[in-house]
Order: C-alpha cells, then structure tokens, then sequence
C-alpha cells in the first residue's frame, strides 16, 4: 500500500477542547486511518513546524485523499500537509526510469548546457 506523511495544525478552539479534555488523538487518527481501508503506522506530537504528525498506508491516493478531507472537515485542524513517502524499491525503480527518460527533457534556457559533463559522471 502507499505510504503517506502528514504534518498537522490543530486551530485555537480545538487545542482549548483538549486542554480541557484530554483524550487519545492517535486512536482518532487510527479510525479514521482504518476507516479508508488504511493503516497508521506512527502517530506523534512533536516541536517545530507542526503540532504532529503521522504516517500512514492507504490503498490508493484516493483513500489518503479521503482520509485528510474528512480530517479537514471538522474544522478543527488548521494545516495539513501531506507528502507520498517512497521505499528504496520505489525510489530506485523511479531513477531508473529517470534516466530512461532524460533524454526527451529539455530545461530551461537549452539542453545542450545541461547535458554538458553530464554523461562523463557515469551511472
């Protein structure tokens, strides 16, 4: 199944809510996972550039999208931003078709300074 992350921004009131409730965000966040056809993988609370973030499986990006709306829709959530995780399988079998198909690309500005020194670096 694919792998999602979702970096995540509770609102004002929904922090208020849970201050003065608190209760077990993974377990929401693992229904509503499970839900979809899914499965969370890791749930945490963390420092930095969101409040948390989680990691999840789901059998299509359509069920990932259903997931995050369905989040979204309660209004209590600010942000989410999400990001498709690749295994090393997947990332290699993207390079490699990357390199199949780097010849038909054409950059910005002109493809003969691009591929200057380009196919001396090897593979």
């Amino acid at each position: 199944m694919p792998t999602f992350m979702t970096g995540f921004d509770y609102e004002g009131q929904a922090w208020r809510l849970m201050v003065e409730h608190p209760e077990d965000r993974e377990a929401a966040a693992r229904a509503v996972v499970e839900a979809a056809g899914g499965r969370l993988l890791s749930w945490y609370w963390m420092f930095g550039d969101h409040d948390g973030v989680l990691i999840f499986e789901a059998p299509s990006d359509a069920s990932a999208a259903a997931v995050l709306a369905a989040v979204a829709a309660s209004g209590r959530v600010r942000t989410l931003r999400t990001s498709r995780l690749l295994t090393s399988e997947e990332a290699r079998a993207a390079m490699g078709l990357a390199k199949d198909v780097s010849a038909a690309y054409a950059p910005p500005g002109g493809r003969a300074e691009w591929r200057e020194g380009y196919d001396q670096l090897g593979t």
